[in-house]
């Protein structure tokens, strides 16, 4: 969305410090007094300074104004009053000045011939007009004249006259035949600034009968003929070739005055034989790029816009191959005058001060002379409160009464300017001129404008808040203009929303409502892209669009930046633009558009049609080099280069580019010259003096470049004062009491002959010093020594050599050395925002006591530290630099809990400036950090026991700790969690009546009073130990603070126990065996025979089993009461033991061999009854304890 434009001026305003708000001086230039209000009158429309009428209809000589109470107006005709009713005539329009003299039906145009001037009057004051001149258009007859016919021979010059009739303005002039068809002109033949038809040398086509002069009056439509000439050219067998002479102007020098801002025209039309050619220099600078243009075959040189700096003598030059001559055209512009500043209307409220300021230049220096209500002020009634300085009028303590309109004239010879202003004193409350509740609608990261068009007097101050409760804007990414505009430099999505713009001064307050809404930007996110077809097939481009969902984009294409062809061949559907039977004129940029009411992209491809592919294939190639370079018309400033071209290899040749060797300076290195189309084979090169040049032609098709041919013939140059000065001229001081002047010296070609030098000049700027210069050789520094410490110069450098100096240079301000800041800034203090960041403000320092350019503010800051800690390290000093003139800001990244210390010193470009005396702060508690480390020890069957250490970064005074913790199963699950509060004075913790062999997940954190801190994690497992008894020391150690693997879940150890099991089953059967071998002995018996109920020990002799009581048939058999020792297998010696397969298995056996106990290591182990011992016995220990 377009927004209102904005006042040149703007204010930013700081971040934090107070809100959007902007004090406005007395008086602004462009405040509009609304016309309900009482105002002076103020002309609005009037008809130009030279009204040129046409007699065949009614005069209308336009005058209007506006005011309060609306104006009345009065002409005067000739410097007299103008009575209008006593001339039927004339009527002047209702509300309006506008007078219309009614001619058409009597009366003649002539009769109203004069200077008329408008007035218009109110009880405030009187505006009048310009000085409107009237004169009826003109556009008289050819006098009627007898033409003889012209006879000359083949290759003579001819001048076919014109002389139009003088008339007002003056015509347009142009030759044509009986069949009203322009005669074809060139470089032969042309037609002159005077109308005049030149003929630089004649040929037997020539010959005609109707050689028509016409005239075209444009302000009446009409069209004048001049008599036919008729022109015979008598062939002639030989004619003898000649040097130029100039057919117009005359002799070898003239001169051309013109006025600043015209069209400066320039004409040289030269006869000869073979026909010249006309070239155009300026003897003492360069034409300006931008604005010079040659007409006519370049024997018309204009320049537009002409300025005093286009003064100087130009020279065209005739030649052709005989000779050479040239013209020198003194050239003075002269300027009617014109605006430096033009005086503004000027409100005041009772009692306030302002000024008018009228200031003008021109060629001659303008007359500057002040009215009063259109009257000169010498005779104007006194006011107390006016003084007239020169071009200034300063008004003081103004009242009512001191309203008026002043008008300021500035005259030279050539023109006037006329200015009406107002000095409105009025007291008005603040009004809101923009609508009301105005939308606008912004493409996001572009600039948002809010208008706010007020007016009050005394002027209002403008103030904006953002949102319904009214928050105040305080943050400095706003820029509020004069006007009372707002901007918002980059949008963003969350600028969206309601604006108020609130209105002040002493007489009242107004507000009103702005509404921006902020929308995606549209994009092209599928460009079309870059295609090669042969004729007759179907190429697609594709397009696809992201934009705003509010937003409803158009999509065009267009081909070479116009519409596309009405041809039914172009279809376009949504996304794709399809071109069938493509033939060579389809070749070309195709570019997709989209715009939105708010924004609009494109993007574009290119379409190369080449012909089908032929049986057999031509080769495609790059083309061959050109060949045979020539250069002729060989002159100081410019020479024509000519070659053939080589082969195309079947893509036609689009450009050839020239490139030049300078084998004086430069030998070797090749720099472009220029490019011309590819069905060109000639070029006309320009020169610098003194170069030594040698050229190359390189030929482009579509499939790239050709070698480049070989370097045509040198051709070395005259030398010349150089054209231009050095570049990038600067004046810096290395040391406070020196002037560094430094600049970017010409190269050897810009040189343009030997000898080059410098003259370097320079002197204060504030002072009445002539320049002092110093000639240097071709170096690019110069050092003025003895100047005054950081003291404005102005400076020049200006190149010559031994052909003369290079023009004017231009003055550049510069800066004598600096030196260290004086004073330190004041007034500083600090705001803590929170535990991390603080706002530093500090009054700034004097400018003359920074003594050097501005670079900023720079804050020294540390944390300060115990005396301890002084001692054993150096203090760590930060430093933040803050750009340009602020005078506050952020110091981010401190340390909570903690004190600090800092200062500010100004910094210029030489360095830092005193320190401010230090200032002291203190930073709030912050959240710690998390403790430095957790550690599980001891754990057991039902405890773990925490250690920690407290966190490195406190950040304030620890309150207490907070653990939390879950158990783990064995599918990773989580169980429910558990919140503990420790004091802050302890290291230690232990947790009991937990679970036996579970896993479980700890959260550990700090707390201060600002809040929790990062927490640390860890995880462990109460452990279970062998034979059921865990010794108190057993597990302390590392803890476990990863998921272990369960053993009796893996395949090995499964695999491993199924093994241990059958070798056991055969052990009892073989066992079983033995025992059914023993029966022959009755148990009774035994019984008698033994008192001891214990089980006997087995006979080795014959390897029988010892029979059992029936009443200890169930009991546990004891370790080793009946294993011999030389059978007896400890733990330590076997091999077999389940124990070392699991964690604390049992292994026991019942009397039937069966296996008692389990292969989990998770439940816990059960004591052995009768045996003091921990160890559980292995299977082999069980079997003979069994037999």
């Amino acid at each position: 969305m377009q927004l209102k434009r904005m006042m040149p001026k703007k204010k930013h305003l700081s971040a934090g410090r107070a809100p959007l708000i902007l004090f406005l001086c007395p008086m602004i230039s462009a405040l509009e007094v609304p016309l309900d209000l009482v105002q002076p009158p103020t002309i609005t429309q009037q008809s130009p300074k030279d009204y040129i009428i046409d007699p065949r209809e009614n005069i209308v000589i336009q005058c209007e104004a506006k005011g309060k109470p609306p104006p009345s107006f009065s002409w005067t005709r000739n410097g007299t009053h103008f009575d209008i009713d006593k001339d039927p005539l004339v009527t002047m329009k209702s509300g309006s000045g506008t007078l219309t003299v009614n001619i058409m039906s009597e009366g003649k145009a002539e009769t109203y011939e004069g200077v008329y001037q408008c007035t218009a009057r109110n009880e405030r004051g009187a505006a009048i007009s310009n000085n409107i001149v009237i004169r009826p258009s003109r556009s008289p007859l050819w006098t009627k004249e007898k033409l003889e016919r012209i006879t000359l021979r083949n290759g003579q010059s001819l001048v076919l006259p014109c002389r139009p009739p003088v008339g007002l303005p003056p015509p347009i002039i142009f030759w044509m035949d009986n069949s009203f068809q322009r005669l074809p002109q060139s470089e032969r033949v042309s037609q002159g600034l005077n109308g005049d038809l030149y003929f630089s040398n004649v040929l037997p086509e020539d010959t005609r009968e109707d050689y028509i002069c016409y005239a075209r009056f444009n302000h009446t439509q009409t069209i004048q003929q001049k008599q036919p000439i008729s022109v015979k050219v008598i062939s002639a067998k030989s004619h003898r070739e000649r040097p130029p002479t100039f057919l117009t102007p005359e002799g070898n020098a003239s001169r051309k005055e013109e006025l600043r801002g015209n069209v400066l025209s320039l004409e040289c039309i030269a006869e000869g034989l073979p026909t010249p050619i006309i070239y155009w220099i300026k003897e003492d600078g360069t034409l300006p790029i931008n604005r010079t243009f040659y007409r006519n075959f370049k024997k018309t040189l204009q320049i537009v816009q002409v300025t005093e700096a286009d003064s100087g003598n130009y020279q065209c030059i005739a030649k052709n191959a005989l000779g050479a001559i040239q013209h020198v055209i003194s050239v003075t512009v002269k300027a009617a005058p014109y605006w430096i500043i033009a005086p503004q209307n000027l409100v005041l409220s009772p009692g306030e001060d302002g000024t008018l300021i009228c200031r003008a230049n021109g060629n001659p220096k303008p007359r500057i002379s002040w009215l009063l209500n259109g009257i000169p002020i010498e005779i104007a009634p006194d006011d107390p409160s006016r003084k007239i300085d020169g071009d200034t009028i300063i008004f003081s303590n103004v009242q009512e009464r001191s309203s008026a309109v002043y008008q300021c004239n500035a005259s030279n010879e050539y023109g006037y300017l006329l200015a009406n202003a107002f000095v409105n004193v009025l007291a008005e409350p603040p009004r809101i001129l923009t609508t009301a509740d105005t939308l606008y609608q912004v493409i996001a990261n572009r600039p948002a404008l809010l208008d706010c068009a007020f007016f009050g007097s005394p002027l209002p101050t403008i103030e904006w808040f953002k949102g319904a409760k009214g928050s105040a804007l305080r943050e400095d990414i706003y820029v509020l203009h004069e006007n009372g505009t707002l901007e918002i430099p980059v949008a963003q999505k969350d600028s969206t929303g309601t604006y108020t713009c609130v209105a002040r001064n002493k007489l009242g307050m107004a507000k009103n409502d702005i509404h921006l809404e902020i929308k995606d930007p549209t994009r092209i996110i599928k460009q079309p892209e870059y295609a090669v077809v042969q004729r007759g097939s179907t190429v697609s481009f594709e397009c696809i669009v992201k934009h705003d969902h509010t937003l409803i984009p158009t999509v065009t294409w267009l081909k070479d930046h116009g519409e596309l062809p009405s041809d039914g061949r172009f279809t376009v559907d949504k996304d794709h633009l399809v071109v069938a039977d493509v033939s060579d004129d389809d070749g070309g940029t195709y570019t997709c558009a989209a715009n939105t009411t708010l924004d609009n992209v494109s993007a574009s491809a290119v379409l190369s049609v080449v012909a089908p592919t032929p049986t057999p294939a031509p080769i495609y190639d790059v083309p061959n080099p050109p060949f045979d370079l020539e250069l002729t018309d060989q002159l100081d400033r410019s020479v024509q280069l000519s070659w053939t071209p080589g082969d195309d290899n079947n893509s036609p040749i689009t450009k050839f580019i020239i490139e030049y060797e300078d084998a004086m300076h430069e030998p070797g290195l090749w720099h472009h010259q220029t490019e011309v189309p590819g069905a060109q084979t000639t070029a006309q090169l320009k020169l610098s003096p003194y170069v030594n040049y040698s050229f190359r032609v390189t030929a482009v098709n579509s499939l790239g470049r050709s070698l480049p041919s070989e370097a045509s013939e040198q051709y070395l140059t005259k030398a010349a004062e150089p054209d231009k000065n050095p570049t990038a001229v600067e004046g810096l001081g290395s040391e406070p009491d020196n002037l560094v002047i430094t600049w970017q010296p010409l190269n050897g070609f810009e040189s343009n002959g030997p000898g080059l030098q410098y003259k370097v000049s320079w002197r204060q700027k504030d002072g009445d010093d002539e320049w002092t210069s110093m000639v240097v050789a071709d170096v690019s520094k110069y050092i003025v020594s003895g100047t005054p410490t950081f003291v404005p110069y102005l400076i020049k450098v200006q190149a010559l050599n031994d052909a003369g100096f290079a023009p004017e240079p231009a003055v550049v301000l510069g800066h004598s050395g600096e030196d260290l800041p004086m004073v330190a800034p004041g007034n500083v203090h600090v705001n803590v925002v929170n535990s991390t960041l603080a706002e530093v403000h500090w009054d700034p320092v004097p400018l003359k006591s920074i003594r050097g350019h501005l670079q900023g503010y720079r804050i020294y800051y540390w944390k300060a530290q115990s005396s301890s800690a002084r001692n054993r390290r150096h203090i760590e000093k930060k430093i933040l630099t803050f750009q340009g003139s602020k005078t506050h800001g952020m110091l981010p990244g401190l340390e909570p809990f903690s004190h600090y210390t800092l200062n500010v010193r100004v910094v210029n470009g030489k360095g830092e400036g005193p320190a401010s005396p230090d200032r002291v702060f203190s930073t709030p508690e912050g959240v710690p950090s998390a403790p430095s480390s957790l550690k599980i020890v001891n754990p057991t069957l039902d405890s773990l026991t925490l250690e920690w250490e407290p966190p490195s970064h406190p950040n304030g005074i620890l309150t207490e700790y907070t653990l939390k913790y879950q158990p783990i199963n064995s599918t990773h699950e989580l169980g429910p969690l558990v919140d503990l509060k420790i004091p802050a004075n302890k290291t230690r913790w232990t947790l009991k009546n937990l679970n036996f062999s579970t896993r479980y997940k700890f959260y550990f954190y700090a707390q201060t009073a600002a809040g929790s801190g990062s927490e640390i994690t860890e995880e462990a497992i109460t452990t279970v130990g062998e034979a059921g008894i865990l010794p108190p020391d057993v597990g302390a150690g590392k803890a476990m603070a990863s998921r272990q693997v369960d053993i009796a879940t893996q395949g090995w150890f499964i695999g491993l126990m199924c093994a241990v099991a059958l070798l056991i089953l055969i052990l009892l059967i073989v066992c079983f065996i033995r025992r059914n071998k023993g029966g022959k002995y009755p148990v009774k018996e035994k019984e008698d025979a033994h008192a001891d109920p214990e089980i006997q020990p087995m006979k080795e002799d014959d390897g029988t089993f010892g029979e059992y009581s029936d009443a200890e048939d169930h009991k546990p058999l004891k370790k080793g009461s009946r294993t011999p020792s030389d059978r007896t297998v400890k733990k330590e010696d076997s091999d077999d033991s389940l124990v070392d397969y699991g964690e604390g298995v049992n292994g026991q056996f019942n009397e039937d061999g069966s296996f008692i106990g389990q292969y989990s290591g998770k439940k816990e182990k059960e004591p052995a009854e009768g045996n003091e011992s921990s160890e559980a016995p292995s299977p082999v220990n069980a079997m003979n304890s069994f037999v």
